[in-house]
């Protein structure tokens, strides 16, 4: 086979550089796409942040070269408005690096609380030393989950400890407060707080008998085997669970830094002359603009003019593709509001079924483009702060031939267990029947796998004596 030459004529997307900036700035949350700024901040001195001057809203921007964050369409909202605490408490899944984390440093810490009163305590040094060793490894809750076998194994020979002595500290350690430190189970935790308590009286000491070998029929509601095994009558067992339900099964939980984790909303939703309307939050976007005295540099510069004005082209770049990204933002969740509309009404049982596909169909974007804008993106709306992912979701048939939104009928199924009667609770089959008289056509093993993800126990477990 000889060599030749041929000629093929085809297409292909090139990615420029500033495409792929683009689509990397788009898919950022707020959190990064402030840090990727600042980087480039740093690498390039052509660009800067324009600071607003203090209680000065931000101006609109004048050209291309400077951007601002606020809508000319949109006005202001009222200081008393819902919508001005822009820092609102959010709770949804995968949020790890687009929140910004606060914790107390004034809360003293379990092992401080503790040390403190073991100097308060008459010990020798040795037993004092003992105890403030388990005092180190305690876990956040309280609990010694380390065998006093594996500790004293650990123990260097010189110290000669034996697990008698470590048998004593351990007791030392629990007579602390909180009630319950130093457990090595639940059931133990339960049983130290109900011996503190200090009394003798038929439900204590039934509480006591539960606590120490029937907890685990207590927490499945198991209360047949519960009355069998301990003799008592329902009424009795309804004090005792009353009483174990008011100890603390995690004494150290009160101790652990607490972190309040908030998001900032790229969107804020209000009602404007009776229609929702969807409106950028000026304090989630950067304010960047060109450094007017590097871009007169550059274009009086002959020497090194071409870095100059590549600096100059990639601030241009950025500046311009930050307002492409809100602007597409603004546009994705202004669609979602218009399809959502009954859900800001009257909540999460008149959500809707909605697709990205409709969104993308509707904007002439494509798919892969509207999940980039709804991942990790926030709306802040009257009923609280949402990813925009949170609007989407699968559906349901319906006998009229409709469908119903998955999200709705999570609604629907909290609303029907809120509701149930305690001593006769619906199963699962139950709230499928009730929803099929309500036109809505549900498995049962959808609606398990509903409840299981709203963390609903099942029909046994929320049985009440």
């Amino acid at each position: 086979m000889k060599p030749s030459l041929q000629f093929r004529l085809s297409q292909h997307l090139t990615l420029t550089p500033q495409l792929q900036q683009s689509i990397r700035l788009l898919q950022l949350s707020t959190v990064e796409l402030d840090q990727e700024i600042d980087r480039l901040l740093m690498e390039n001195p052509a660009l800067e942040r324009e600071e607003a001057e203090e209680g000065q809203a931000a101006p609109l921007a004048s050209s291309k070269e400077e951007f601002s964050s606020k809508s000319e369409a949109e006005p202001s909202p009222p200081e008393n408005d819902w919508s001005g605490d822009l820092a609102a408490n959010w709770r949804g899944p995968d949020d790890e690096e687009g929140d910004r984390n606060f914790a107390s440093p004034d809360t003293p810490t379990l092992r401080d609380h503790l040390l403190s009163q073991l100097s308060l305590v008459n010990l020798g040094d040795r037993d004092r030393a003992f105890v403030a060793l388990l005092i180190d490894v305690l876990d956040e809750d309280g609990y010694l989950t380390q065998p006093l076998e594996e500790i004293a194994s650990l123990l260097s020979q010189e110290a000669e400890a034996g697990l008698e002595e470590l048998s004593i500290a351990l007791r030392h350690l629990q007579n602390l407060e909180p009630a319950g430190v130093g457990a090595r189970s639940p059931g133990e935790c339960l049983c130290l707080q109900l011996r503190g308590l200090k009394e003798d009286d038929p439900v204590h000491r039934l509480a006591l008998q539960i606590a120490e070998k029937h907890l685990e029929l207590l927490a499945s509601h198991d209360y047949t085997r519960l009355r069998n095994v301990t003799g008592a009558c329902d009424d009795d067992l309804r004090a005792a669970q009353r009483l174990i339900q008011a100890l603390n099964p995690r004494p150290g939980a009160s101790f652990a830094r607490i972190e309040a984790r908030y998001v900032v909303p790229d969107v804020i939703v209000r009602k404007i002359r009776g229609v929702w309307r969807a409106s950028l939050n000026p304090d989630a976007m950067p304010r960047l603009r060109i450094n007017r005295l590097y871009a007169e540099l550059a274009a009086g510069s002959r020497s090194g003019g071409a870095g100059l004005s590549s600096q100059l082209q990639e601030a241009r770049w950025l500046i311009k593709n930050v307002q492409q990204r809100f602007d597409t933002i603004l546009r994705v969740s202004q669609a979602i509001v218009e399809r959502q509309r009954h859900f800001l009404e009257h909540g999460e049982v008149a959500m809707r079924p909605l697709v990205l596909r409709e969104i993308a169909e509707t904007l002439g974007l494509h798919e892969s483009t509207i999940s980039r804008v709804t991942t990790q993106k926030y709306m802040a709306t009257p009923r609280g702060t949402f990813e925009l992912k949170y609007f989407f979701g699968s559906h349901v048939a319906t006998e009229a031939g409709g469908a119903a939104s998955s999200t709705a009928i999570r609604a629907l199924i909290k609303q029907l267990v809120a509701a149930e009667d305690p001593q006769a609770p619906l199963s699962d089959s139950r709230i499928a029947q009730v929803l099929g008289e309500q036109g809505i056509v549900v498995a049962r093993r959808t609606i398990a796998k509903y409840r299981e993800s709203l963390q609903i126990p099942p029909v046994n477990q929320r049985k009440a004596l």
